[in-house]
């Protein structure tokens, strides 16, 4: 039976990652990284493709990427914070499986990822005031992509994906 992939979009921060990990466990799929498969493929980190090839570069193989993972099935794909920047992304998504948005107040966000320096648009930027703008920015990409919306701000892992199963009529192994 083909089971309908799971991706899980929303800023840094918002709980992806580890939400994806939780998911996996509940329904039994498989769990992929977007970066971590970018960072495989190319065999340099995020950070270095932006230092060196730029975001337009980045953002392409973001969107090859998601082709290739339309072509699988039980996947819960954590995406990377800037998928939904790209109109075709949200297209990509839609016809490979349902797509949730996972929110958090930039406060939480900085909360979350204020020791990582593994954000290339937060460098030199890691405040609360910038990331409460950049989200504000791409609020309107995420919203236009996501089936349904999770809020994530004083939620554990397994409420969140509780949630998550429960508004999109899932049922876990």
């Amino acid at each position: 039976m083909d089971r309908e992939n799971i991706f899980l979009i929303g800023f840094m921060g918002a709980g992806k990652s580890t939400v994806a990990v939780a998911l996996k466990e509940r329904l039994g799929y498989k769990r992929v990284e977007m970066d971590q498969r970018i960072e495989e493929n190319r065999g340099m980190t995020i950070s270095d493709i932006f230092a060196r090839y730029g975001e337009a570069y980045f953002r392409n193989l973001e969107s090859n990427t998601l082709i290739e993972l339309g072509n699988e099935t039980g996947l819960v794909i954590s995406c990377g914070g800037g998928v939904v920047l790209r109109p075709e992304n949200a297209e990509y998504m839609k016809r490979g499986g349902r797509v949730v948005l996972l929110t958090a107040r930039p406060e939480t966000v900085y909360e979350r990822v204020k020791d990582s320096d593994e954000r290339p648009i937060l460098n030199g930027h890691m405040n609360v005031e910038f990331i409460r703008q950049l989200l504000e920015k791409r609020r309107p990409f995420y919203e236009a992509a996501a089936d349904i919306q999770v809020a994530t701000d004083g939620k554990t892992p397994e409420e969140i994906c509780g949630e998550i199963i429960e508004r999109l009529g899932m049922s876990a192994v």
